[in-house]
């Protein structure tokens, strides 16, 4: 029997394999402070950890029995990765139960924002809406507009399904083109970044965050996208200069921006929160009940394989 520290409280419908076979401790509710985690990790041989929780060298070096990071999420920039590759700690992902759920997310920024649903609800409810005349309150059509998305990995091809199905085409940019077949199904094309930015009329980031996308989009690149573009975030805060896409937005160098992550969570530039032409959300893209359940089992389904001895599904390193 195994002990599996798991650091805040994630749906046992998705663990009952591990509380059948294994030592699980994990908190009623919310989740284990920094030195509680610094304590419990002491015993642990597994660790179940969020991705909204960092596994710094600290926590990990104090992790005596550490055999395994399991990272509830598909990002996993919250862990030290070099110092847990050098430890010879297992780490996996759950990329699978957050394709569908992200790609929705990103469907409805993308609708919120340029039918601007966000923003007329709220001066609705402020009474700020005065003029209902038929030249008035005007959004921007989906249908025959270009989305261009960057890094099409699983949730950039989930999301190039549900835009199609509004009129909308594709173009895409990531580091390597994808196969040749999946190009021809989805009836996509690969464009430099530069000339995606200059095509598209929506733009909408899904890579990881990596030294080489941190800062992705900033002063220069949001002055090659048209005026009347939209941005559109659900990928990670820091991909995002913040602060140059205030003042590109301030100077209507883009029409506007739906964002779900941002650069100093849970914080927010104040000048967002002030601008009627972007839609902000909590980082909810995966925040649905079944997504939890799912990221809870596939979660543990990595941990399951590892202590059976059969080949890890979704290894980072």
């Amino acid at each position: 029997m195994q002990t599996i520290l798991i650091t805040q409280n994630i749906p046992k419908e998705g663990l009952s394999d591990l509380y059948k076979h294994h030592n699980v401790i994990m908190p009623e509710k919310g989740g284990f402070s920094i030195e509680e985690q610094m304590d419990l990790i002491l015993n642990a041989d597994i660790l179940l950890s969020l991705f909204n929780s960092p596994v710094n060298r600290d926590l990990i070096d104090a992790g005596k029995n550490l055999k395994m990071i399991s990272n509830f999420g598909v990002g996993y920039n919250n862990i030290d990765i070099p110092f847990a590759k050098e430890k010879g700690i297992i780490v996996t992902n759950t990329p699978d139960p957050v394709t569908i759920p992200t790609a929705e997310h990103t469907m409805g920024l993308i609708l919120a924002l340029m039918r601007r649903i966000s923003e007329m609800d709220r001066k609705l409810r402020q009474g700020k809406v005065h003029d209902w005349k038929v030249m008035s309150n005007l959004g921007n059509t989906l249908n025959g507009k270009v989305l261009g998305i960057i890094g099409m990995g699983k949730i950039g091809k989930a999301t190039t399904k549900m835009v199609k199905a509004f009129g909308m085409s594709v173009i895409y940019h990531s580091r390597k083109k994808i196969d040749v077949e999946v190009e021809k199904e989805l009836n996509l094309n690969w464009y430099p970044l530069e000339a995606l930015l200059q095509q598209s009329d929506v733009v909408s980031l899904h890579v990881p965050l990596t030294e080489a996308t941190k800062h992705l989009m900033g002063k220069y690149e949001f002055a090659q996208m048209k005026k009347t573009a939209f941005l559109i975030n659900t990928a990670r805060g820091p991909v995002v200069n913040e602060q140059e896409l205030a003042e590109a937005l301030l100077s209507a160098e883009i029409a506007g921006a739906g964002i779900d992550v941002f650069e100093d969570e849970p914080n927010i530039l104040p000048n967002l929160l002030k601008m009627d032409n972007v839609v902000l959300t909590p980082h909810i893209g995966t925040g649905t009940i079944e997504t939890r359940i799912d990221t809870a089992k596939c979660a543990a389904d990595n941990i399951m394989a590892f202590l059976n001895q059969e080949e890890v599904p979704n290894r980072i390193i």
